[in-house]
């Protein structure tokens, strides 16, 4: 079909529903129902497997096997998007990293101890599907979209995310419920694999109807230097940051910040298992699931409100209070122990995780200069963000190893946050942004 026009009402609807789509595999494989599978399998093993000739505890194991991926998309990440805005063809780069993310969520069914290295690896390669598709789904946002637009639609992507996200978990958990007996639940978590897979795939086909080819008119094919220009565009990102002094600090600040965000987002389900003294292990599993929905739903109403927030105090200022309370709830986090204590904990989540995420997209995005490589600088922001994510995982499995206790690990994030702050308050105060 004909490609819709910048700023058209069908063509952001599009772009915004692979939010929809996608967000499926953060909520139920990342933060809700393969953390509780995971842990289930190791019920009997007092947390702890011999992997990689150690005898690791298993959330530092799925820690480390976490951090390994995104330092694969950190290297491949600024490559592919090099070449996709050469060939002018992000679409179909967009949809190998689905497909590929969306077959190995179904290959989770099959995901057991006895053959621990094939899979993990089904999950390593769920997690550089995921994400390599989110290079190309974030840089598509000012190509489609006028500056104006693009803290709503980005809230509005997110939005969409946490809705269909919540509906598809909230079909899981009465399937894990309805079933009768620790096996069949464990099961009936195993199909929820399957239906993640067949989620994601199904209805990014609505996406990939209306998003445009790429940015270029002309396909080109792809060479040696191609493939290293990919590095060349890094650079050259690089040295137009010395030019921007606001781009260059902000990405400071949100390599920072951005570690401890996504570190917490990935392991707060483990954290709960471990740490919180349920009474059973259905009241665990039902508690956990509904922690995780209660962060969806009130991240819903957090990124609303702080694209609100931002239009009338400036981004900067809104980034720097949303991260003042990320610092106080890791400090906080040490000291819960009780069901009541996580619920509580788990809404405040909620409600800053849906505003920062929204808000870093779309403040990075206003940053830009003018270019049509925009998945270069995209790719940039993406390095920043999955290098943080890789050393705020190896802290956190380092600390979990040798504590044997997560809690110093969520403790430690908070000094993140701090940093965090104090270099957003670098940033030079001007124009939409403060």
């Amino acid at each position: 079909m004909k490609d819709l026009q910048k700023g058209d009402k069908k063509l952001l609807n599009a772009w915004a529903f692979y939010d929809w789509a996608n967000s499926v595999y953060p909520l139920v494989i990342s933060s809700a129902v393969f953390p509780i599978f995971y842990e289930a399998l190791f019920s009997e093993r007092d947390h702890y497997i011999d992997a990689f000739g150690m005898n690791l505890k298993n959330s530092a194991l799925i820690s480390f096997v976490t951090a390994a991926a995104f330092l694969v998309v950190a290297f491949i990440s600024p490559l592919l998007s090099g070449i996709a805005d050469y060939v002018g063809n992000k679409k179909l780069f967009m949809k190998f990293f689905c497909y590929m993310g969306a077959l190995s969520c179904m290959g989770l069914y099959w995901f057991n101890l006895e053959n621990i290295y094939i899979s993990l690896l089904f999950y390593f390669l769920g997690l550089i599907g995921f994400w390599g598709s989110l290079v190309f789904y974030n840089s598509y946002l000012p190509d489609i979209a006028f500056p104006e637009q693009q803290d709503k639609l980005s809230a509005k992507g997110y939005s969409l995310g946490y809705v269909g996200s919540v509906v598809l978990l909230i079909i899981n958990l009465v399937m894990i419920m309805g079933a009768e007996g620790g096996a069949a639940k464990v099961e009936a978590m195993r199909y929820s694999f399957l239906m993640v897979g067949i989620w994601w795939i199904l209805f990014s086909q609505y996406t990939y109807y209306y998003l445009p080819k790429g940015n270029k008119t002309t396909d080109q094919k792809v060479t040696k230097d191609v493939i290293f220009n990919g590095f060349k565009e890094l650079k050259k990102v690089w040295k137009l940051l010395e030019e921007n002094i606001s781009l260059k600090r902000y990405l400071g600040s949100f390599f920072v910040y951005s570690m401890a965000v996504q570190t917490v987002m990935i392991v707060a389900t483990y954290f709960g298992a471990q740490e919180i003294q349920w009474s059973s292990e259905s009241e665990s599993t039902t508690g956990l699931i509904i922690c995780i929905l209660l962060i969806q739903l009130v991240a819903i109403g957090g990124a609303l409100l702080t694209s609100r927030a931002s239009a009338k105090f400036g981004n900067i200022p809104t980034l720097i209070v949303i991260n003042c309370i990320w610092a106080v709830l890791c400090i906080l986090a040490f000291f819960i122990t009780l069901p009541i204590h996580f619920y509580v904990m788990a809404t405040l989540i909620g409600f800053v995780m849906g505003g920062i995420q929204a808000l870093s997209r779309s403040t990075y995005s206003k940053l830009l200069p003018e270019s049509e490589d925009t998945a270069s600088f995209f790719s940039f922001y993406d390095v920043a963000e999955k290098i943080g994510i890789v050393i705020g995982m190896c802290i956190y499995g380092i600390i979990d190893q040798i504590t044997g206790s997560p809690r110093f690990s969520i403790v430690f994030l908070a000094v993140f946050f701090t940093v965090g702050v104090l270099l957003l308050r670098r940033i030079p105060k001007k124009g939409i942004l403060n």
